[in-house]
């Protein structure tokens, strides 16, 4: 299972099947751009979650664990267990719009993913 992390503003690198995995479109980019690959939305934050760590970015922690508990159940559940099934069957890349993935939500997706696969 090989699972990266890239932004969705980068090109696809062969082989690979990337999921978009933000909540909110990004900006610039046409809904037949192929960089999206699949929009897998619902395994994002929520909204309420979304917006509480743009107010406290400094609370990277809290809002890793709060996502966490998010994963565990309903819609992003299921979403990260369809991720889970295309990682098993090849290289996925998860893209974000986030200026800085590695401060995004994206590594705790990785993080599970990680952890289920063990």
């Amino acid at each position: 299972m090989s699972v990266s992390v890239c932004r969705v503003y980068d090109d696809v690198r062969p082989g690979t099947t990337r999921l978009f995995v933000d909540r909110l479109w990004p900006r610039g980019v046409r809904k037949d751009d192929p960089r999206i690959g699949e929009w897998c939305k619902e395994v994002a934050p929520s909204t309420e979650l979304r917006e509480w760590y743009h107010h406290h970015p400094d609370q990277r922690d809290l809002f890793a664990a709060r996502y966490r508990q998010e994963l565990g159940s309903g819609e992003q559940a299921e979403a990260l267990t369809h991720i889970e099934k295309l990682a098993k069957a090849g290289d996925v890349e998860l893209a974000t719009a986030t200026k800085d993935p590695s401060t995004s939500h994206v590594p705790v997706i990785v993080g599970e993913l990680a952890g289920a696969g063990s």
